[in-house]
């Protein structure tokens, strides 16, 4: 049997490459900000907001949106307004969403709330109706964090700069909360709440090592990330494994893989050869600074 040879396969496959791609072009940023783990933080929102949408009887994957979107921009204004630090706030967001969607789940009578397929993925679900909202709102995604890649990255390399600069900083910040939470949301299907961060961390962390500028490194962290969703699919199809766990799993791998054989060549590469002429006793040399800007 081929892979692509049923609609619900071919709809898996596709839905996860767009994750692939999506997930590191709203992670670059987030690492850049050190707060890589806030993906994890919207995915335990996202979570009350599977519940409300049970209990409501609507539309849990849009209820999670609309949740994840309202705690992602509490996080963003407490960092601004309330003096808070950000890993306080992200503590905030992990209690209060995983707590709150235990609660409302256990309001529910109904006893078969598949919440384990909206934990740790499953993407064998995904619909033609999933496939185009997922393709439409990863489309909208790519255009702010590939469109407004100057104006993200200035707010998350330096906001006193880039508020000098005259950017809204704060209307910024805000897009870029919501963009994460819709990026959380949409990976709900493919990786589930509790990996989805993985995907938006861990690609980035490989590209890091090797790419020299941020638009390299988001560049190569996107491939990477399809290459991880295509492989980790690919895999689960074969071995019968959850979707979810091997797609991490397969990022996870490159990034021990990438990591190593960057360590290996700088260790092997020969050292720099000191100059055979020296500067006239008494006369002082200027050293000669070569320096390199990181490209936006």
């Amino acid at each position: 049997m081929s892979l692509f040879e049923y609609d619900f396969l071919r709809n898996a496959f596709l839905g996860a490459l767009l994750v692939g791609l999506l997930a590191p072009s709203v992670g670059v940023y987030l690492v850049q900000r050190r707060l890589s783990l806030i993906g994890d933080g919207i995915g335990h929102v996202a979570l009350t907001g599977v519940a409300v949408g049970f209990l409501l009887n609507s539309s849990p994957v849009l209820t999670a949106m609309v949740v994840a979107a309202l705690g992602a921009i509490v996080v963003e204004v407490l960092r601004e307004y309330g003096r808070m630090s950000g890993d306080i706030a992200l503590a905030l967001l992990f209690y209060g969403g995983i707590a709150g969607g235990v609660l409302l789940i256990g309001l529910d009578d109904d006893d078969n709330i598949p919440m384990m397929s909206y934990l740790f993925g499953s993407p064998l679900t995904t619909s033609s109706q999933d496939l185009i909202a997922i393709t439409v709102l990863s489309a909208v995604v790519l255009l702010i964090t590939v469109g407004g890649r100057s104006w993200l990255f200035a707010i998350c390399q330096d906001e006193e700069y880039a508020r000098v600069a005259g950017l809204p900083v704060r209307a910024l910040n805000l897009l870029l909360a919501v963009t994460a939470a819709v990026t959380v949301t949409v990976a709900m299907r493919t990786v589930g709440l509790l990996l989805v961060s993985a995907l938006m961390v861990v690609p980035v962390a490989t590209a890091q090592q090797v790419a020299r500028g941020f638009s390299s490194t988001m560049l190569l962290a996107m491939l990477l990330g399809v290459f991880a969703s295509g492989s980790g699919m690919y895999a689960s199809w074969r071995l019968d494994v959850a979707p979810g766990a091997a797609i991490v799993v397969f990022a996870l791998l490159v990034f021990v893989v990438v990591a190593a054989g960057s360590s290996v060549f700088r260790r092997l590469r020969p050292a720099r050869q000191l100059p055979h002429s020296f500067p006239a006793r008494g006369a002082t040399a200027a050293p000669k600074v070569v320096g390199s800007l990181r490209d936006s």
